[in-house]
C-alpha cells in the first residue's frame, strides 16, 4: 500500500533534516545525537503503515536510544549505521510511493557517497586532528608572516561569506573567497601546519565546485564554511599564543569532523541531494547553521594584536582604505602572476611597535616646537629671520604630525564585518528576521579606538535584537514588515567620528524605564527626571528591564559596560527612542587618543587642560545670575536652566584669584548628559597637546586624564570632566 500522499511533504522535510543533522556527527562527540533520535521518531511515525521502512528507521532510532541511555557520544559503528540508512532511505520511499517493494536495509553497508566520513574515520583523526608542530626554532620569522598574513584572509573570508549569504551568486566574493583559502592553504602546508592545511584544502575543493557552477552556495553550506572558518581562526590563535609568549599549543582543535562535513557537501551538491532554496528561518533547519559555539567565538577579535607580531598595511598614499586584496600580493607567487608589478610596491608591512614609536618622537618634536615658538616670541621682534624659521617649522613639524597620525588610522570595516557575523548568528538564534546593513564601514579612526570599540557594539547589536526588535509575529500584528531593519553607520563630524546604530523595533518605554529604577532603588519615587536622564538609567549596573533572562542578555551586566568603554575612550553616547518605532544609540569618538584638542586653564598659578570636545561654552557671569541653594551650594542662572557651579581650586585644594564666580570664568562642561560650571580664573588659550602617561603612582586619579607639556616646558594636567564632577 502506498505511502499517503498527505505524508510525502513531511517525510521529504524529515529526510533533509536529518541528513543536515547526521553532518554533525563525529565519534567520541553528541553534536547532533540529539536531534538526530527525535528526527528517526518523526521518521518512524510517518512510516509506521510500512514495514520495511519502518523497520530499518526503528533498528537506527534503537541503536541512539541506547547510546542516549549510557549518556555515550557517537560511536564510529552507529554513525556507520546511521549514514547507511541516510543512503537508503531516498530511494526505499521513492520505492514505496510507487508501489513497489524497496531493497533490503543492511545496518553494516556504509554508504557509497562518503566513504571518507566513514570507513577512513580513524585514519582521519590519526592523521590531520593532531597538535600543530610549529617549530618555533626555524619557523619564528615565517610563522609571524603567516599569523599576519592570515588574519587578512580571515577577514577577507568573513566579509566574502556575509556577501554571499544574502548574494549566493555573487561572483566577485565567491573568488575572493576561494583566492584566500588557496593561499591560506599554501602558506600552511609551507609551515607543515598540518590541521590548516587539510581543512583549507577541503574548503577549497568545495567553492571550486561552486565557481565552476556544480554547486549552489546554500545556506547549509555558508554554514559549514564559516564553521570551517572559525575552526582556522583558532588554529591561528595558537600560533598567535606561541609567538607572543612561547607556549607551544598544547590542545587539539578537531578539523576532521569538518572536513568530513564540508566533502560530504560537495559529493551531495554534485549529486543534487543538496537543497539549493534556503531553508526559512523559523524551520529547524537553522538549529544547524547558528551553533551556540559560534556566539560564543564572535566577540573575540578576529585580529587582536599581538605585541612585535600584529602589521598595519600602509599604501603609497599612507592610509589604507581596506584591508584589501593586498594582502595576496605577499601570500603567494602564484597569486602575484599576471598583477601589475606596481601592486607589489603599493603596500609595506610596517611592525605597530615601529609606528608607536614614530608617534612618540613627533609627540617629542611637537613639544620642541611649542618651546621653540614661546622662545622665539620672549626673544625676537616680528618679522625677524629666527620667526619666520620657527613659523616654518611649526608649519613642516604639523604636517609631519597628521602624516603620522594618519599612518595609525584604519578602517572600522573589520569591526563592522564582525557585526554582521554577529546579527546573522543571533538572528537564526532568536527566529527573527533581520536585515543589517552596514554603511561608513571605510571611515577611518585611530587604531586604539578601533580595538576598544568592538566590546560596546558587540552588547548593543545584542540587545537591539534580542530587546529592540520584536519577533515576526509581533511586528504583523503592529502592522510591520515581518523583517526587522538595524542599521550600523559611521561618519566624522567635525574632529570626533560619530557610530550610530539604529533600529526600527519596539522603541525604549520610558515610563517602563522609571518605574524598573525606582523598584531597584536607583532613583527616589517621585523624582523628576528628563527623557535623556531617564535613557540613561539603562546603563547603571544591574539595570535591565528584560522579562526573561536569555543566553545573550537580560542580566543588565551589558550597558554598563558599553558606557564604561566609552568614556573610557574619552566619548559619549547619546539615546533617542520613539516607542513602537525604534531606537538610535549614537556614540560619539575622538580621532586619536594620542593627541587631544584642548582649552588651556588657569587657577592661581597653575594650569590646566580641558579637553575642547566637553566644553559648551566658558562666560563671565553676572552677580545677580549667581545664588545659594541651602544644602546644595552655588548655582548659576542660564537661559532659565539652573546649573551647579564646582570651584576647580577646591577640588586640588589650591590658592585662586577669583574668590567669586563674577570675577573668574565659568566654564559649561557636558558629563553623563548633564551640564555643570567650572569654575576658573582665566581662559589661557585652545592648542593641541600630546598625552602623556602620568605613570602607575597617578594611574586612575579623579579628575585627571593624564599630562602634557606647554610651550614654556611647564608640565599641564588633563583634565578629564566626567570623573572630576562626579567625584565633586
Amino acid at each position: 500500500m502506498p505511502l499517503a500522499p498527505e505524508k510525502h511533504q513531511a517525510l521529504d522535510d524529515a529526510l533533509n533534516r536529518l541528513a543536515s543533522e547526521s553532518m554533525l556527527a563525529t565519534p567520541g562527540r553528541d553534536e547532533g545525537l540529539i536531534p538526530s533520535y527525535s528526527l528517526l521518531g518523526e521518521l518512524a511515525d510517518l512510516c509506521a503503515s510500512e514495514p520495511a521502512l519502518h523497520a530499518a528507521i526503528k533498528s537506527t532510532h534503537g541503536a541512539l536510544d541506547k547510546l542516549l541511555d549510557a549518556a555515550q557520544p557517537f560511536s564510529a559503528a552507529v554513525i556507520a549505521q546511521l549514514s547507511a540508512l541516510i543512503e537508503w532511505l531516498p530511494n526505499a520511499v521513492e520505492a514505496v510511493k510507487a508501489g513497489k517493494s524497496p531493497e533490503n536495509f543492511s545496518a553494516n553497508a556504509a554508504p557509497a557517497s562518503a566513504p571518507a566520513a566513514v570507513t577512513e574515520e580513524a585514519g582521519d583523526h590519526a592523521a590531520i586532528d593532531v597538535l600543530l608542530e610549529l617549530n618555533m626554532a626555524e619557523n619564528q620569522e615565517l610563522l609571524g608572516e603567516f599569523y599576519a598574513e592570515a588574519l587578512d584572509h580571515l577577514q577577507q573570508i568573513e566579509a566574502a561569506l556575509l556577501v554571499l549569504d544574502q548574494q549566493p551568486d555573487d561572483p566577485e566574493a565567491l573568488n575572493s573567497m576561494f583566492r584566500s583559502f588557496h593561499t591560506f592553504k599554501g602558506n600552511a602546508g609551507f609551515l607543515g601546519l598540518v590541521p590548516m592545511q587539510s581543512l583549507a584544502h577541503e574548503v577549497e575543493s568545495l567553492l571550486d565546485l561552486a565557481r565552476n557552477g556544480e554547486l549552489s552556495l546554500s545556506q547549509v553550506i555558508i554554514t559549514e564554511i564559516l564553521k570551517s572558518r572559525d575552526a582556522l581562526q583558532a588554529l591561528t590563535q595558537q600560533v598567535a599564543v606561541a609567538l607572543e609568549k612561547g607556549v607551544i599549543p598544547q590542545d587539539i582543535i578537531p578539523v576532521a569532523h569538518l572536513m568530513r562535513s564540508v566533502k560530504r557537501l560537495a559529493q551531495e551538491a554534485v549529486s543534487g541531494m543538496v537543497e539549493s532554496a534556503e531553508a526559512p528561518v523559523s524551520a529547524p533547519a537553522p538549529k544547524v547553521s547558528a551553533p551556540a559555539p559560534v556566539l560564543e567565538t564572535i566577540p573575540e577579535p578576529v585580529a587582536a594584536p599581538v605585541p612585535g607580531i600584529a602589521p598595519v598595511i600602509l599604501t603609497a598614499s599612507a592610509v589604507s582604505p581596506a584591508v584589501a586584496p593586498a594582502a595576496n600580493v605577499h601570500a603567494a607567487p602564484a597569486e602575484t602572476q599576471g598583477s601589475p608589478k606596481a601592486a607589489a610596491g603599493a603596500t609595506v608591512r610596517v611592525n605597530t611597535e615601529k609606528l608607536d614609536s614614530l608617534m612618540d618622537v613627533v609627540g617629542e618634536l611637537v613639544i620642541v616646537q611649542s618651546q621653540l615658538i614661546e622662545s622665539a616670541r620672549v626673544l625676537s621682534v616680528e618679522g625677524s629671520p629666527l620667526h619666520r624659521n620657527v613659523v616654518q617649522l611649526s608649519r613642516i613639524a604639523k604636517e609631519l604630525q597628521h602624516t603620522a597620525m594618519s599612518l595609525r588610522m584604519i578602517p572600522i570595516k573589520q569591526t563592522f564585518q564582525k557585526m554582521e557575523r554577529l546579527a546573522r548568528d543571533l538572528a537564526n538564534s532568536f527566529s527573527k528576521k533581520v536585515h543589517f546593513t552596514v554603511s561608513g564601514e571605510d571611515t577611518e579612526l585611530d587604531r586604539t579606538v578601533v580595538e576598544e570599540i568592538g566590546d560596546p557594539l558587540v552588547h548593543m547589536v545584542r540587545n537591539a535584537l534580542d530587546h529592540g526588535l520584536e519577533t515576526p509575529e509581533q511586528r504583523a500584528a503592529n502592522g510591520k514588515s515581518e523583517t526587522g531593519t538595524v542599521n550600523l553607520h559611521a561618519y566624522h563630524q567635525g574632529s570626533n567620528i560619530v557610530i550610530e546604530l539604529k533600529d526600527d523595533g519596539r522603541g525604549i518605554d520610558p515610563e517602563r524605564i522609571y518605574k524598573k529604577a525606582v523598584e531597584k532603588g536607583l532613583i527616589a519615587p517621585g523624582a523628576q527626571l528628563s527623557r535623556e536622564e531617564t535613557y540613561n538609567l539603562i546603563f547603571a549596573p544591574g539595570f535591565s528591564t528584560a522579562e526573561k533572562v536569555t543566553s545573550v542578555s537580560g542580566r543588565g551586566v551589558g550597558m554598563d559596560v558599553v558606557k564604561r568603554n566609552i568614556q573610557k575612550l574619552r566619548g559619549k553616547i547619546e539615546i533617542t527612542s520613539e516607542v513602537g518605532h525604534g531606537s538610535t544609540f549614537k556614540i560619539k569618538l575622538p580621532l586619536t587618543m594620542a593627541i587631544i584638542d584642548g582649552l588651556v586653564i588657569r587657577v592661581g598659578t597653575d594650569r590646566f587642560i580641558l579637553p575642547s570636545t566637553s566644553v559648551q561654552m566658558a562666560l563671565r557671569p553676572t552677580r545677580e545670575s549667581i545664588s545659594t541653594v541651602h544644602g546644595q551650594g552655588e548655582v548659576m542662572e542660564l537661559r532659565g536652566r539652573i546649573l551647579p557651579i564646582h570651584r576647580l581650586h577646591r577640588r586640588f585644594d589650591i590658592p585662586c584669584d577669583a574668590q567669586q564666580p563674577w570675577e573668574g570664568i565659568v566654564v559649561l562642561v557636558e558629563h553623563s548628559g548633564r551640564v555643570s560650571a567650572l569654575m576658573v580664573d582665566e581662559m589661557v588659550s585652545k592648542q593641541e597637546v600630546v598625552i602623556k602617561n602620568l605613570g602607575a603612582y597617578l594611574q586612575g586619579l579623579p579628575g585627571v586624564a593624564g599630562g602634557a607639556i606647554l610651550g614654556d616646558g611647564n608640565i599641564a594636567l588633563i583634565l578629564d570632566p566626567i570623573s572630576l564632577l562626579q567625584a565633586a
